[in-house]
């Protein structure tokens, strides 16, 4: 066999991860959906966020935007919104136990759960920027430590380390 003909070969897949329990992965689902809140407003946070790209693409006009948004855009991730719930229970049930995903339920049903849940949506937003503020404040005190570092390594500028 040829040295190169080993790395032609594509990467073995990786074995599946097991499907949950039928039963826990059933109460995931509830618990997401409670978590998740009303359909129609998280449905339509998602909006928000495509008329900021709609208009980067080109369309100028907000109203334009919007009107191809609602009638372009959003009708297929309505239409496919339950698969969401399902991605999101697998996630949920390979992580936490029947006793957690109830209790977590549980909390989302009373007055402050629902309102949890309802702010979901601009608490996320306020987070990420939040983090990405946090990382340009921090971005000056690490800048020239990896290169210190990979020089008291003493490995080569510009060349990847070798595995030890």
């Amino acid at each position: 066999m040829p040295l190169g003909a080993a790395r032609a070969q594509p990467a073995p897949k990786p074995a599946p991860a097991a499907a949950p329990d039928p039963t826990l992965l059933k109460v995931a689902r509830e618990t997401v959906a409670q978590m998740r809140g009303d359909r129609t407003a998280t449905i339509g946070s998602m909006a928000a966020p495509v008329i900021g790209m709609m208009q980067q693409i080109g369309i100028e006009v907000p109203d334009k935007a919007q009107v191809l948004v609602q009638e372009v855009v959003m009708p297929t991730p309505t239409a496919h919104y339950d698969e969401l719930l399902v991605i999101q229970a697998r996630g949920f049930a390979t992580v936490l136990n029947k006793d957690e995903l109830q209790a977590i339920a549980a909390f989302h049903v009373p007055p402050a759960g629902k309102r949890f849940a309802a702010v979901q949506p601009p608490l996320a937003r306020i987070q990420r920027a939040g983090m990405q503020q946090w990382m340009q404040s921090v971005m000056p005190a690490m800048r020239g430590k990896p290169t210190t570092a990979i020089q008291a390594h003493g490995w080569p500028p510009g060349k990847p380390a070798k595995p030890h």
